[in-house]
């Protein structure tokens, strides 16, 4: 079992930075992916990074302005998001992947606002 916990989240003006942070209980060799959820909308896939922190994974809506990284001595991800914009306001939502490689273990997720 790996308990994740994000931080980092809060009210931030529109093309703002932010940095978050999803912490694990242990040290996890395994992907780690952030999703986040706006009020009435699906969960989205944000951005994904493999266990050696080499591989990145972006959909098109924050390519270019989101950025992943992982400190594995830490057991620490990071989620670097800049040129926030309003649409980006949701809690988002670190997981890690299991033994089968699906995403089994979810934290409880951290708001971002972004005011225009």
């Amino acid at each position: 079992q790996v308990q994740l916990v994000e931080s980092g989240g809060g009210l931030v003006q529109a093309g703002g930075s932010r940095r978050l942070s999803c912490a694990a209980s242990r040290r996890t060799f395994s992907d780690i992916g952030w999703f986040r959820q706006a009020p009435g909308k699906e969960r989205e896939f944000v951005a994904a990074i493999s266990r050696s922190g080499r591989t990145t994974d972006y959909p098109a809506s924050v390519k270019g302005r989101f950025t992943l990284s992982r400190d594995n001595a830490k057991n620490t991800v990071y989620l670097q998001m800049i040129s926030l914009k309003p649409e980006d306001t949701a809690v988002y939502v670190c997981a890690a992947k299991g033994v089968r490689g699906q995403y089994e273990y979810w934290g409880q997720g951290t708001q971002v606002t972004v005011s225009s």
